[in-house]
């Protein structure tokens, strides 16, 4: 059982780099496999009562790895992560099948209470380098989380997070995605700031086009004018009604 577990792994890792180029370099040279493997042994521990031998394999493994993983979290099955330094996973964590983490990823918790504190990652997430997921949220089935961002709310199935604080910008014709996508950018993930610069540039347009009317308008009244005031009054009220 644990050498087919193993297997798939291994299996996931190829599928998902394409710098693996065989087994043997992905068992010996693959820090998110190594975690992953003495995670195994750590939660195990844990879950016989051993507390302080999880806690110490997980010590070791963070420091043979950079990656942390509370002994006590949960992880499915093919779980890659991707160079892995300072991946933190914390203690009431829960890890679908088939999830990518990437560098520098948080599963944290930003509350002292004993319970759930932690997210729930569901089956085929992604999640980009330096993205910080806190507190006990859920990231449903698919979805996408850009390279860094900070996702303090419930994420829906197939939707693509960007931003701090994390907004939706794509959400997937399918809500239970399996197509791969490194680092969680969707390649027709849209640029919110050259919309908020397109949208700046409109609006600068439009009032320019004002501005060129209304000086029209000025000098068509001014030419009307010959001094008296009451022809300038009259100008005035007449431009007044135009604007």
């Amino acid at each position: 059982m644990i050498f087919k577990r193993l297997a798939d792994e291994i299996d996931a890792i190829l599928t998902r780099d394409p710098a693996a180029r065989s087994r043997m370099e992905v068992v010996l040279c693959y820090p998110g496999l190594h975690a992953v493997a003495l995670h195994w042994l750590a939660n195990a521990a844990w879950r016989n009562n051993w507390k302080l031998l999880g806690r110490l394999i997980s010590h070791l493994a963070r420091g043979l790895t950079g990656i942390e993983i509370h002994p006590a979290a949960k992880i499915g099955r093919r779980l890659f992560v991707d160079h892995g330094m300072g991946v933190v996973i914390g203690e009431t964590s829960e890890i679908g099948d088939d999830v990518t983490l990437y560098q520098g990823v948080v599963l944290g918790g930003i509350s002292l209470d004993e319970g759930k504190r932690h997210p729930t990652l569901g089956n085929n997430v992604i999640c980009g380098a330096g993205a910080k997921i806190l507190g006990p949220i859920t990231v449903a089935d698919g979805a996408r989380i850009g390279s860094n961002a900070v996702v303090l709310k419930d994420v829906p199935a197939g939707a693509t997070m960007v931003g701090v604080p994390a907004r939706q910008v794509v959400r997937a014709a399918k809500q239970d995605r399996s197509d791969f996508c490194a680092y969680g950018q969707d390649p027709d993930l849209p640029d919110p700031v050259a919309r908020a610069i397109d949208a700046m540039c409109g609006d600068i347009a439009t009032l320019r086009a004002r501005i060129v009317e209304l000086e029209g308008m000025v000098t068509a009244l001014r030419g009307q004018v010959d001094g008296t005031p009451q022809q300038t009054d009259a100008v005035s009220r007449t431009l007044l009604e135009r604007l």
